[in-house]
């Protein structure tokens, strides 16, 4: 196999080479000399007296006096054998064809009883990168007949560049080794500022691009895109810490929770007044030349972030750049963006959430994964047509049609934020993708209440992301409406036609139906997700927008831009039977709206906070100290067995839709019951970051709607039981008017809860009942 090691040392070259043989070695060179001699390039007495010379050199360097007689027979004699060995690899490899040396180590390996035509003539983990991909480009150069042989040194080849330049964590690099070609590394390489790793989320997108492009049939390629991608790699974090004298937090990780959550402010707001050191700087700038007026997203890479087994979903932040200000500008906004993505590495949530994953040793270092921004100029704001998360296997049902197997979207208009975090007050479209035209609610004023109402953009003239009511947005006219909305006019939803000139902007209804009824995108996206999962070997999950072209004839084409790749978080599916009989007076709740699979048994304790209590309204100053408390009891009740009960939408960044939890205050809880004391209960948030959450750490969601038929709820026994609050945390019983913590076998003579839920039934039931061993 020929290789040209251009730009190398040769000598070095052949010394990498020779380390692959440790026991041949003596004999390859025994070979080497012999053509060396044979070929007339040195004479083999001159040589030896070369030899004798060097390796009195090499004593006097080392400080001998007396060379010949203060070192002992057998040292000389070794020193002899290693000048010899540096003098042939020096000769040879200046002199002869590298070809020449393959060929010997064939003729060596050979008298083993081991021929190969293929042989690789380097340690790759002590070989330079240069010499690593001028290899591999060789060896994938080769015809497909001759590839077979060389198979695994290229394997091993891109292991070693995947390992140093991508990630580490075996699972991803088992599957990267067959998909990423020589090609792509370089591209990666090409894109890459900094030195180090690129991290998870970079290391998900670049895996997902190779995969699409190369097993995806041509029709849906050609409506698949994969944004520009640069990516700032881990090292430059540490560089940025130490040229801004942040090295003294390193070890906040270790420190308690309060102080934890305390020092926060400060810390990030050191971060972002830290300066970038100028060796990064032109590079940035090259970016933003390549980009032009474009805007930009900066999305955290860390290098435990969307790893098998630990997604991080939501943990760090992701900064939107409008990009459309002088270069300077433009480049201090991205400066600012990256350092706020960094300061995000000491974020309570981000600490507490290693802690519970036993992650905490490792050292997290944060890469960042930049990214253009592509949408559709609307009334001077730009925004994809659809944005959203889309999960290759759907773990929640609202009706037993749904395949589980098919996958689910949540589904948005603008910036795919509101698809991926808590809204407030705002709902997506959610698709079932066996069934895309299947809705949790058919009612048409349900249908507009749980939509969305808000839409996330890049404003070009404020240059800046921004949230304005859809009203607002479509007021100027939108042509693509009749993909993306629907018109509510007398207590129905209808298709738009064209965009009715006496419509009132108030009218229009985000519900996609155009667009899963009338174009390829569901099936487009299937496709999509199924090739993923399997070349992932697991369920996965991205983050995609989608950008919407007609036809002449009329028809929509949507082409999906892939963002984010990642496995899926999902709890493993416990198939159980529901209990039969249970008397009233033992049933706590009862819920039939998107119930997993799964059961929690021995409950002790269940912390809940009345619905009706907490729309008091001089309690409403209460709700974001409200927060803190919840995380002081589930620091708490660490030990036991508990549930959390409470109103409306837990994890919510609005107090008045719920409690504004973060991971951090809910871990230890075994399910998160959000209790809706009127109408109906929307989706409990599935497919959000706070969701999947819950879903690595085996917490249940589930909604109780007292207002729903077929949903049940004891009051009496929430509000009357003997409420230990005080008992447990004597400094916050000023709670307990508000907050109930209900020991169950102190108030139940013994018995615990049980909690039961089967999807397929479309059931859950909370019941007292004795205690079960585990």
């Amino acid at each position: 196999m020929a290789f040209d090691p251009d730009g190398f040392p040769k000598v070095l070259t052949l010394l990498l080479e020779l380390h692959e043989y440790p026991i041949l070695a003596p004999q390859i060179r025994d070979r080497m000399r012999e053509e060396l001699f044979r070929r007339g390039v040195i004479a083999a007495e001159t040589f030896e007296s070369e030899v004798r010379a060097k390796a009195i050199q090499s004593q006097e360097r080392e400080g001998l006096r007396d060379p010949l007689n203060q070192e002992p027979p057998d040292v000389w004699m070794n020193r002899l054998r290693i000048s010899r060995d540096n003098l042939t690899d020096f000769y040879f490899a200046y002199n002869l064809p590298h070809e020449l040396f393959e060929s010997l180590v064939r003729e060596t390996l050979a008298q083993r009883g081991r021929a190969s035509n293929v042989v690789l003539t380097f340690h790759p983990e002590l070989a330079p990168w240069d010499m690593l991909f001028a290899q591999g480009e060789a060896y994938e150069a080769l015809p497909k007949p001759q590839q077979t042989a060389i198979k695994h040194h290229l394997q091993e080849i891109k292991v070693v560049l995947i390992k140093a330049m991508i990630s580490d964590h075996l699972e991803y690099v088992g599957i990267a080794k067959e998909w990423l070609s020589i090609d792509d590394l370089k591209t990666i390489r090409d894109r890459r500022i900094g030195r180090g790793k690129i991290g998870g989320k970079a290391a998900g997108f670049e895996l997902a691009r190779r995969i699409l492009t190369q097993t995806i049939d041509p029709k849906l390629l050609q409506r698949l895109r994969f944004p520009r991608s640069w990516f700032l790699a881990a090292d430059v974090f540490y560089r940025f810490n130490q040229f801004n004298d942040l090295i003294d937090i390193a070890n906040q990780k270790y420190k308690g929770e309060r102080e934890i959550r305390s020092e926060y402010p400060t810390i990030r707001e050191r971060f972002e007044k830290g300066r970038f050191p100028e060796e990064y700087a032109e590079p940035l700038r090259a970016v933003l030349a390549e980009l032009g007026p474009t805007p930009l997203i900066v999305r955290s890479s860390s290098l435990l972030e969307d790893s098998f087994g630990f997604s991080f979903a939501g943990k760090y932040e992701s900064v939107f750049c409008g990009n459309q200000g002088s270069a300077k500008d433009n480049l201090r906004e991205l400066f600012h963006a990256i350092a706020r993505v960094y300061a995000g590495v000491y974020n309570p949530d981000v600490l507490l959430y290693r802690k519970s994953k036993n992650l905490l040793d490792y050292d997290e270092r944060m890469a960042v994964l930049i990214q253009e921004v592509r949408g559709r100029q609307v009334n001077g704001y730009l925004l994809p047509d659809a944005a959203g998360v889309a999960f290759s296997r759907n773990q929640y049902r609202w009706s037993p049609r749904i395949d589980r197997q098919a996958g689910f979207l949540r589904l948005v208009w603008g910036l795919g934020t509101r698809a991926v975090d808590q809204a407030d007050n705002d709902y997506p479209r959610l698709v079932a993708l066996s069934h895309p035209e299947l809705r949790p609610d058919t009612d048409p004023d349900r249908i507009r209440r749980y939509s969305q109402h808000f839409v996330d953009l890049i404003d070009m003239q404020a240059n800046s992301m921004r949230s304005l009511p859809v009203e607002q947005v479509v007021s100027g006219g939108l042509s693509g409406l009749r993909w993306i909305g629907q018109r509510y006019q007398g207590g129905g939803l209808q298709d738009f036609v064209g965009t009715p000139l006496e419509m009132k902007p108030e009218e229009a209804v985000i519900t996609f139906s155009g667009l899963l009824r009338r174009t390829r995108f569901a099936s487009n996206m299937t496709r999509v997700l199924q090739t993923l999962e399997t070349a992932y070997h697991r369920p996965v999950d991205v983050e995609f927008l989608a950008m919407l072209d007609e036809t002449d004839a009329g028809r929509g084409e949507p082409t999906v831009y892939l963002l984010q790749c990642r496995p899926q978080s999902r709890m493993e599916r416990e198939r159980v039977e529901l209990p039969t009989n249970v008397p009233k007076e033992r049933q706590l709740f009862l819920s039939h709206r998107l119930i997993p699979d799964g059961k929690v048994t021995n409950i002790r304790y269940v912390v809940y906070i009345s619905p009706f209590s907490y729309r008091d309204p001089g309690r409403v100053q209460d709700r974001p100290a409200l927060a803190r408390l919840v995380g002081r009891l589930n620091a708490r009740l660490s030990g036991e067995s508990f549930i959390l009960m409470g109103p409306g939408r837990w994890g919510t960044k609005n107090p008045g839709l719920g409690i504004p939890v973060g991971y951090g205050d809910i871990y230890h809880a075994k399910a998160l019951i959000e209790v809706v004391p009127d109408r109906r209960a929307p989706e409990p948030s599935y497919g959000t970051h706070f969701f999947q959450d819950l879903v690595e750490a085996r917490i249940y969601p589930l909604a109780v709607a007292l207002g729903d038929r077929g949903d049940e709820f004891n009051r009496e026994f929430f509000d009357a039981s003997k409420n230990s609050l005080s008992r447990l945390l004597p400094a916050d019983a000023e709670w307990e008017g508000l907050v109930r913590v209900i020991e169950i076998p102190a108030v139940a003579g013994g018995l615990v809860a049980e909690l039961v839920m089967n999807g397929e039934a479309g059931k859950a039931i909370a019941y007292l009942r004795s205690p079960v061993e585990n």
